[in-house]
């Protein structure tokens, strides 16, 4: 209820509910970042902060003390100065996958993640004079149909210097374009997202307990969402094999794997796959199912292939291990050693911004 003394803090310090207001959010959003209910929180808290009590601060109708502050913070695992920083983002463009198995509570969870990593790789670009717009090179190119994706790739190739050649860092290459790339610790249901901050802010989410492989073909899968046009008409379905298509053509052109493989076979070896797979960064079941798009094998033959990776055990183990060398997200660490080489930043700033004790930040710096 908006009562009389409410009003006269208004008038007297308007300032005061702004805070109020900032800080019901951000400890909302925090609690939901932690995957936390209410009761959750006060557990977190060893029950010395109650229910009520987090009801009142997320409906911004009090402010805790100092102490309680502390302990919410401990709790939810941020720096005190999270819950009173001004809202200056807002992601757009977030679309989780049709037949996610994520419930809403764990949907909910990653999207604050998200907003919470880009808020602070934006913070250290912006602190460091980066610009970081990008442009969309294909942004006026309709995608009808599948045969639209090799000449799309071919031109993302050229503009991109990345030639035919394996890439050796899927990651490095996307940030070094432009794209932020950010690792969560996500269940084995969460495959990856993208999205923009504004319109020329391009970002991926991968989840950093998935194989490289794996990583490597999300992270185009999701690249061809933020840059094809693909036709409002097409079907999601139709739609995701686009992506798979462009994220495939990209790890490995149709010219190579053609010259690799060859144009048409009646059987593959596992070693001949193997092989690839550990120079090209992709997986044997993609390498599969690229040959059976090409017509390299029929649609008859890569059904049989799945069939023994599911009836023989030692079959599939082989076929799914992960051989390709482990890539990570490097470039907002970087960053922030950077400015706190450069002194530019403090170690208590970059403590809040990497989220690690300032002991091993001072441990970690090493100047040379």
């Amino acid at each position: 209820m908006f009562t009389f003394y409410r009003f006269l803090r208004i008038f007297v310090n308007p300032s005061l509910i702004i805070m109020e207001q900032i800080f019901s959010q951000r400890l909302k959003n925090a609690r939901i970042m932690q995957g936390f209910s209410m009761d959750e929180l006060c557990e977190a808290t060893d029950n010395i902060i109650s229910k009520q009590a987090i009801s009142k601060y997320e409906h911004g109708k009090m402010l805790p003390n100092s102490i309680v502050l502390i302990q919410l913070a401990n709790a939810l695992k941020v720096n005190v100065d999270y819950f009173f920083k001004p809202f200056q983002i807002k992601l757009e463009g977030i679309e989780f996958r049709k037949k996610t198995k994520l419930s809403s509570k764990g949907i909910a969870q990653i999207k604050e993640q998200v907003l919470d990593s880009i808020e602070r790789y934006l913070e250290i670009e912006d602190i460091l004079s980066i610009n970081s717009d990008f442009t969309n090179c294909l942004d006026n190119i309709v995608v009808r149909n599948r045969n639209d994706i090799k000449p799309l790739v071919d031109r993302i190739r050229n503009l991109w210097k990345i030639g035919e050649d394996p890439i050796v860092s899927i990651i490095e290459l996307l940030e070094e374009n432009k794209i932020k790339v950010i690792e969560i610790d996500a269940p084995d249901s969460f495959d990856g997202l993208s999205g923009f901050v504004g319109k020329k802010c391009p970002f991926i989410i991968l989840n950093k307990n998935f194989s490289s492989e794996r990583k490597r073909l999300t992270a185009m899968h999701e690249l061809a969402h933020l840059l094809l046009n693909i036709d409002p008409v097409i079907s999601p379905k139709e739609k995701e094999h686009i992506c798979n298509q462009f994220a495939n053509e990209i790890l490995i052109s149709e010219s190579v794997f053609i010259h690799l493989i060859g144009c048409n076979r009646k059987d593959i070896a596992l070693k001949e796959l193997i092989d690839i797979q550990c120079q090209y960064g992709i997986s044997i079941d993609a390498l599969m199912y690229k040959a059976k798009e090409l017509n390299v094998i029929t649609e008859s033959r890569f059904k049989t292939y799945f069939i023994k990776k599911n009836r023989v055990a030692d079959f599939k183990k082989i076929a799914e291990k992960s051989r390709f060398k482990e890539e990570c997200s490097s470039r907002f660490e970087r960053l922030v050693y950077r400015a706190l080489a450069s002194e530019i930043i403090s170690f208590s700033k970059a403590s809040v911004l990497i989220r690690l004790p300032v002991h091993q930040l001072k441990d970690s710096l090493n100047l040379v």
